[in-house]
């Protein structure tokens, strides 16, 4: 996962945290705008999450952020 991407989804995770709590959920959609303005880096995020971890459609933020800030 590029860095620039990396630094949003960990921001995104942090602040949906502060306002929701540690068990809030995502997906990977929460780290991309209504639009579908860069299908590379979409798909960059899905690939990350589904192919390489086989994660669920919705996980945890805090899973999430600590899966991204390991560079795993």
């Amino acid at each position: 996962m590029r860095a620039t991407l990396r630094a949003k989804a960990i921001a995104i995770c942090d602040k949906k945290i502060a306002q929701k709590g540690e068990t809030v959920g995502l997906s990977f959609y929460a780290f991309f705008a209504n639009k579908n303005d860069d299908p590379d880096l979409l798909m960059e995020a899905a690939e990350w999450w589904i192919k390489t971890h086989k994660l669920d459609h919705f996980e945890k933020a805090a899973k999430i952020r600590n899966l991204i800030s390991s560079g795993t």
